[in-house]
């Protein structure tokens, strides 16, 4: 018997951003069916486990193509949102920031096989059935996608700068399926990644202080969600401010 509720797809559901979105998503009654490098973690607090989890790599582009197959055997040919928020950012000896000078050309490859292609086999792989739900995708891209970071490397920054290009682009070709693209950027938000030197970076944000995930998760719920049903297209900052 199919599942009567909606279904989210998300990436990088572990911790952080990705966690409270899980949680986000669960009050409102969906089924949620997350994608990691990692096995399911029993300790996750939240309904169907292991049953709705796929460990997948998505560095590796051979394994994000076979995990759709996984992720249709999954769904009953219908899925309401894919959030595409699983990233990753390398970094030097001591946790330095890598610049375009000195990133090496195979990280410059994960990091946009995780952070720009997945996005794009994951939504591609499984246009009907998102088309099936009228459904909605978000990008999660980043406050450096638009700006020099002190502490984003380059790769991961460019990176995000294509997924906001390729939103663009998605919500053009998606949107004659039924289906809704957004992006969110997210700012300093309040996770276990942040790096030392951060709270400088507050200081001179309008509302003075982090974000928290829960925040930005309530961002991705509404562009999900029926009261976003006539936004397409766009990417929305969610960073107290820093890009003023």
């Amino acid at each position: 018997m199919a599942d009567p509720r909606k279904t989210l797809l998300l990436t990088g559901a572990s911790r952080g951003i990705g966690h409270a979105t899980v949680k986000r998503f669960g009050r409102e009654g969906w089924r949620v069916l997350t994608c990691s490098r990692h096995p399911f973690d029993p300790r996750c607090p939240w309904d169907g486990g292991e049953d709705n989890h796929v460990q997948v790599d998505l560095s590796d582009p051979n394994a994000t193509m076979a995990a759709i197959e996984a992720i249709r055997g999954k769904l009953d040919g219908r899925l309401d949102a894919l959030v595409n928020n699983a990233g990753i950012s390398p970094k030097g000896p001591g946790g330095a920031r890598l610049s375009s000078i000195d990133t090496d050309l195979r990280d410059w490859g994960k990091v946009f096989h995780v952070n720009f292609f997945a996005p794009i086999v994951l939504a591609r792989g499984l246009k009907a059935e998102l088309s099936a739900a009228r459904g909605a995708v978000v990008n999660v891209t980043s406050i450096a996608g638009s700006r020099v970071h002190p502490f984003a490397g380059a790769a991961y920054a460019t990176s995000k700068a294509a997924l906001a290009a390729l939103t663009r682009e998605m919500a053009h070709d998606f949107g004659p399926l039924g289906v809704r693209v957004n992006a969110i950027a997210p700012g300093e938000i309040e996770t276990s990644i942040l790096s030392p030197g951060t709270e400088k970076i507050v200081e001179g944000l309008p509302l003075r202080r982090l974000g928290q995930p829960s925040e930005v998760a309530d961002v991705i719920w509404f562009l999900c969600s029926d009261q976003s049903s006539y936004v397409t297209g766009t990417e929305v900052a969610v960073n107290a401010g820093q890009h003023v």
